[in-house]
């Protein structure tokens, strides 16, 4: 039997586009990337399960010609895997779109800010003597003049503004 190529082209191009797609911003594509690498996943335990062979139990046929049980146990096992973290990610989707009406993560300023911070030892920091914006959150006066009526809510169910 010659092996074939068109199985391992498929799947090197079933990760190729789930890689690219997990790589996106938009947790959609995150999820379709996952999905797709789940299934190139699959694809590939069962090209290594080797040519097809008969049912694996005991009694019904001569060991030499019976499938490899263990790239089936894999499989259902990948198929459970991408089936539990699917759901996790459409959970997230949900709540991101819930929450800010759009499924794209963005840039988040804070971390920006922070990361541009010159290099200090927190236990030499005083609060006191930080300018405003680089205080803690905790800080009595860090939210002093804010307007918080701009601000969404942590939960869906709270209007904005209302803490």
């Amino acid at each position: 039997m010659t092996p074939t190529v068109v199985l391992p082209l498929i799947i090197g191009g079933l990760y190729a586009a789930g890689v690219y797609l997990l790589l996106d911003r938009s947790l959609t594509r995150v999820l379709l990337g996952f999905l797709l690498m789940g299934n190139a996943t699959n694809l590939l335990l069962l090209s290594s399960g080797g040519p097809a062979g008969l049912a694996p139990i005991l009694g019904v046929s001569d060991p030499e010609d019976m499938n490899d049980p263990l790239p089936q146990a894999l499989i259902l096992t990948a198929i459970v895997i991408t089936f539990g973290i699917s759901a996790f990610v459409l959970a997230m989707i949900h709540r991101s779109w819930r929450l800010v009406r759009q499924e794209v993560v963005g840039t988040d300023e804070e971390d920006r800010r922070v990361a541009a911070r010159k290099g200090t030892d927190a236990d030499e920091l005083d609060p006191d003597d930080l300018v405003p914006g680089d205080r803690p959150a905790g800080h009595a006066d860090s939210l002093r003049g804010a307007d918080l009526d701009d601000v969404p809510a942590d939960d869906v169910d709270l209007p904005a503004g209302n803490r």
